[in-house]
């Protein structure tokens, strides 16, 4: 299996966005995930430093200019999603990802302590 590393510079991403507003507490993340043309468009603008920035995992083992390497999006290159975080946390703990699902915790948790969630 596989072993991710958490997303530093996305961690430090969603906090500011959380920080800032930035957030969706009423989109269920099945309604709010960016389609892949939507990936394409931020990979297109950001680049994949800019795209894996959305991702709260890194795979290490996956080439770095493609979008396999990016796991546990939490958010639709704007906002912040709740139910995202909530997903990934879920999906990490049934993977035995622990360190990606604490992170996917820890940011809800202070999404919720800021936002109400």
């Amino acid at each position: 299996m596989t072993t991710y590393r958490v997303n530093e510079d996305a961690v430090r991403q969603a906090r500011k966005l959380i920080d800032a507003g930035k957030v969706d507490v009423d989109t269920e993340w099945s309604d709010a995930a960016p389609s892949a043309d939507d990936g394409n468009a931020e990979i297109d603008e950001h680049g994949y430093e800019g795209y894996g920035a959305w991702h709260l995992a890194i795979d290490p083992e996956a080439n770095e200019e493609t979008k396999g390497r990016y796991k546990f999006p939490y958010g639709d290159f704007a906002r912040v999603n709740r139910a995202a975080l909530i997903h990934a946390k879920q999906r990490a703990a049934q993977n035995d990802h622990a360190e990606i699902e604490r992170a996917a915790d820890d940011l809800l948790q202070h999404l919720d302590r800021n936002h109400g969630g």
